[in-house]
């Protein structure tokens, strides 16, 4: 069933109907969870969408369960570009090319990010914005004294007109735009703001409330005070500072899926993650036109891989694949990049040891090291 929805899947994406193919590929990925090749098909689809956060989010799970296969690495690099997300582009297109070093795609989008990057680090940050005075001719009309005063003439009824000057402030798009992504337990905010020193920004966290404020000396402070859709606990969260962007991840106090950033009289319930499939509409991703419950989903797959007992291979791939979803940022970027250069034949764990080298592959006693034909 799998494998006849992934073709009509295939064939709806040819004849460019991407949200039937969306739909189709989600379909196929509840009979087969872990398959990568339909994480980073579905990706594509989103990419044709613009539905760019979407297509990042399959493709890195593409990559989580088959790190060789280069065509997710594009798809995550093109999607990440698209979101202005340079460095993050770069590194899943040199992952990739690592790969398939005779793609010429790679080498041209990596040149790009790199043009990109140089971009941002010259941009001058944006200047204040201050009110405009604009000159606004009004008329004043003098007052009539009545046909009784002993003043009363001619020239006390007629119109006088003055020139005055009104100080109109001119409405201006938010300094900085952001935008967010779900997963079970946290939302990811990423406030693109290019340039920020770390010592300029100050985030605090609240049971429901969080605070952004960007200050940097001779410009207009930047708040940003949103009341969240749901709790979160502030304890857990965290931020990072880097070049292009504030990246924040707010730890959810439920296993409840966000319908939107903020918080509205006017949304609906949220639902947790296991509660039983009811007749209202659950709330879904912010523009993902699939209606699968991924929550839900994840939740299960995980559970299954939990209570599943394998020997051998299978057994220790399993046993990887766990190390890697439960490490830490530094640790997973050590284990791809330890994988990939190696060709497979060293998994490091250590990035202190492993970031600032090429790892050489280490093949057993017997065997020759050569490099995957893809």
């Amino acid at each position: 069933m799998a494998s006849d929805l992934e073709k009509k899947a295939k064939e709806a994406f040819v004849d460019d109907d991407f949200e039937l193919a969306v739909d189709l590929y989600s379909q196929a990925l509840e009979l087969d969870p872990t398959n990568a090749l339909l994480y980073a098909d579905r990706a594509q689809a989103y990419i044709k969408l613009d539905s760019f956060t979407e297509a990042v989010s399959d493709a890195t799970k593409a990559i989580q369960l088959d790190p060789s296969m280069s065509k997710a690495y594009f798809r995550k690099g093109t999607a990440c570009m698209k979101l202005e997300e340079y460095q993050t582009a770069k590194a899943a297109l040199e992952a990739g090319a690592a790969l398939v070093p005779d793609d010429n795609r790679f080498t041209k989008l990596i040149k790009e990010c790199d043009e990109r990057i140089a971009e941002e680090a010259m941009e001058i940050p944006p200047t204040t914005t201050r009110p405009v005075t604009v000159a606004v001719r009004t008329t004043t009309i003098s007052s009539t004294p009545s046909d009784s005063s002993p003043n009363a003439n001619s020239s006390d009824s007629q119109a006088v007109s003055n020139s005055t000057v009104q100080s109109v402030a001119v409405p201006t798009k938010p300094r900085f735009r952001h935008d967010y992504y779900n997963s079970t337990t946290e939302v990811v905010l990423t406030i693109f703001a290019k340039g920020i020193p770390k010592e300029n920004v100050s985030v605090d966290f609240g049971e429901q409330i969080l605070s952004v404020v960007v200050d940097v000396p001779g410009e207009e402070p930047y708040h940003y005070q949103p009341r969240l859709f749901g709790k979160i606990i502030p304890e857990k969260c965290r931020f990072t500072v880097l070049s292009t962007k504030i990246e924040i991840r707010l730890f959810k106090a439920e296993a409840i899926t966000w319908a939107s950033l903020e918080f509205s009289d006017k949304k609906a319930l949220p639902q947790k993650v296991n509660t039983p499939a009811s007749t209202s509409q659950r709330p879904t991703y912010p523009s993902s036109k699939s209606k699968v419950d991924w929550d839900k989903l994840e939740a299960q797959v995980k559970k299954e891989e939990k209570e599943e007992k394998l020997d051998g291979d299978a057994g220790l791939n399993k046993f990887f694949r766990d190390i890697y979803q439960d490490a830490d940022e530094d640790t997973r970027r050590a284990m791809s990049k330890s994988f990939v250069e190696s060709n497979g034949t060293v998994l490091s764990t250590n990035w202190k040891d492993v970031g600032a080298k090429k790892v050489e592959g280490t093949p057993p006693d017997g065997m020759e090291l050569r490099k995957w034909e893809i």
